[in-house]
């Protein structure tokens, strides 16, 4: 963003994502089933297949995750492409559309949500990617941790969606702006804990490989808050892995965030 959450209301419901207010100072880990309800399919799909002009009526017991699944569509895509501010109560009868806004033509990959592959392994040669100029953000950015960034966003990289920041265990993630959990779980692979912040009904962050969550879905953070302790979940070295999503495409986060 693993059932009713980022199905629930990316995991989702990431998944996924959307989540219960917290009391000061709380620290309630969530930790959902991995299973979905009514989906055959058995794992995560990694990468969405637009399907335009194609939607869904929802039924009595569906998911937002579990749709995903059916559809071969991630969570988190599912979530943005419908403007889902709470996927945890979809309803039937509710129409979901299996595309982005605007997509037109035959079905054509999109976002894909596999967590960055370790640096200091074997390197691949990857085609270079006509880059464009960065879509302008109202919001005022953030960094959401302190540390070297040892992981860069690349364009076309199905790997690198966004920055990976090294630090050291319990450290704090902070959100890196004002906004409302939309997805706080473990339900997408490579991600390890993640949580995932709609800022507006463009932009959303999302911040994996926690050690710890300390918000629920639904709840209202602000830019500088405390929602997860750093932790090494789905990598191999305690990091933060930072995405800036618009659209549900994702965006160089550098381009946005502050100079340090």
């Amino acid at each position: 963003m693993s059932a009713d959450r980022f199905n629930r209301g990316l995991r989702l419901g990431a998944l996924a994502i959307t989540l219960s207010a917290l009391t000061a100072c709380g620290t309630a880990t969530v930790v959902r089933p991995s299973g979905s309800g009514g989906s055959g399919a058995s794992a995560t799909p990694k990468a969405s297949i637009a399907q335009p002009g194609k939607t869904v009526r929802v039924q009595k017991g569906d998911t937002v995750y579990a749709l995903a699944r059916i559809h071969s569509i991630t969570p988190a895509d599912l979530i943005a492409w419908n403007n889902l501010s709470n996927p945890s109560t979809i309803y039937p009868g509710q129409v979901i559309r299996l595309y982005p806004q605007g997509a037109g033509g035959s079905r054509v990959p999109t976002t894909v949500v596999t967590a960055p592959r370790a640096s200091g392994g074997s390197t691949t040669t990857t085609t270079p990617v006509a880059t464009t100029p960065p879509v302008r953000s109202s919001i005022n950015w953030r960094w959401p941790a302190d540390g070297a960034v040892v992981g860069r966003f690349v364009a076309g990289e199905t790997t690198k969606q966004g920055v990976d920041i090294a630090g050291t265990s319990g450290q704090a993630v902070k959100a890196a702006a004002d906004g409302v959990v939309v997805y706080s779980g473990a339900g997408l692979v490579g991600y390890g804990e993640l949580i995932i912040v709609k800022h507006n009904e463009q932009w959303l962050s999302a911040y994996g490989h926690n050690r710890k969550r300390l918000v629920n879905e639904g709840q209202s953070v602000k830019a500088g808050q405390q929602i997860a302790e750093m932790g090494r979940t789905g990598a191999n070295r305690d990091m933060l892995h930072f995405e800036i999503r618009y659209n549900g495409k994702p965006v160089d986060p550098q381009q946005y965030l502050p100079a340090r």
